[in-house]
Order: structure tokens, then sequence, then C-alpha cells
């Protein structure tokens, strides 16, 4: 039986090497938008909702193909929810992630660990020729740290310390990191629906 080709909406490597990660054994393959010269649609929702939503439609229409696309970013409650949709560009426009990474420990140096609490949150997108198929959702607790630890993961992981553990998501092995993220359980949520399908 041949795998059913599923655009993968996203131009991070972090996330395409994650989502490969989490959907490898699905029996789907993911192909990258790139591969189609499809350059990402300008984000402009207002919710990670809408973002992930416009990514997935704009990939199915152009391809085809039925296309997942993800809107997540970190929400730190004493900056308000802040960099929420604007995650990956917190620092501006190209920012790397050590330079997110700085400005969120710069405007966090004076606040207590009682209130350093956050959350990773992802919503996932499913679409085909242009139209809404399903979405799904993940969300993780946690607290951010004062210093950067571990080398694995991306992002925010090496700050970010998940409710429950001593450990930043950086410092997690792969295969755990993936299991408890809210990539992780988005997909899960999404391969279960799937599942669910192929067996009605």
């Amino acid at each position: 039986m041949q795998a059913q080709r599923v655009v993968l909406a996203t131009g991070n490597p972090g996330k395409l090497r994650q989502f490969s990660e989490l959907l490898g054994m699905s029996g789907l393959e993911l192909v990258r938008q790139s591969d189609f010269g499809i350059e990402p649609p300008a984000e402009t929702g207002s919710t990670f909702l809408e973002n992930s939503l416009i990514k997935a439609r704009n990939a199915a229409r152009r391809t085809g193909l039925p296309a997942i696309a993800d809107d997540s970013g970190l929400e730190v409650d004493a900056l308000g929810g802040r960099p929420g949709l604007y995650s990956a560009r917190y620092a501006g426009e190209g920012a790397s992630d050590e330079q997110n990474l700085r400005k969120m420990l710069l405007e966090l140096e004076n606040v207590p660990a009682t209130r350093r609490t956050a959350r990773f949150r992802c919503v996932l997108a499913v679409a085909r020729a242009g139209k809404t198929l399903a979405t799904f959702e993940g969300v993780v607790e946690g607290t951010i740290l004062r210093e950067l630890r571990g080398g694995n993961g991306f992002g925010y992981d090496p700050i970010f310390i998940p409710r429950g553990d001593t450990r930043t998501a950086a410092e997690m092995p792969t295969d755990e990191r993936n299991e408890r993220s809210h990539r992780g359980q988005a997909s899960r949520e999404f391969l279960a629906q799937l599942a669910a399908r192929m067996r009605g």
C-alpha cells in the first residue's frame, strides 16, 4: 500500500525534524512545502488557530495534496502572554534562537521564581483542497529558568522546565521530549483520528 503524501507547511527546520519524528511511523510520507517551491504565506491571524489554518490551507491549495501546519509558541504569564504568536521573532524578524532566548532572560531578570510560569501551546491544522479538515491542540505547562540548560531541542527548550520535572525540555532525550511536548500532544490527537478514519 502506497504511503499517503502530506505536505508539511513549515519552513522551520526544527519543526520539520520534530514532525518527522512524531509522524514517521504513521504511514504518511511528509513532503516539505519548499519542495514545491512554496513560500510561507503571511501569518496575519490573531491566534495560533488562525495562523495554522492560513498555512495549511495555502499549502493544500497550492499542491493539491493534504497539508498539515502548526502554529505554536511560548506564553509567559509575567509578560502578559508574550511572546505568544511572535515567539519565533521575539527579538525581531529573522532573530536566532539565541537572540530570542537572551531577550527573554533579560526581560524576566527581576521576576521571582513564583511568577515565572509559562506554557507551550500548539495548534495543528489539517487541510485539503484549501479547506479545513480538522484542528488539534496541545499545551504543556511549566516554568522559565534563569539560564540555559541542555543541548537538545530548539527554540525555548533550554529555558523551559515542564511541570513536574526538574529538567529543561532541552535536557530530555528526544523520544521523551516528543512524547511530552505540545506538538506531541497535538500530533497524537491527529494520528488517533487518522487511525479511526482508516478503521471506519
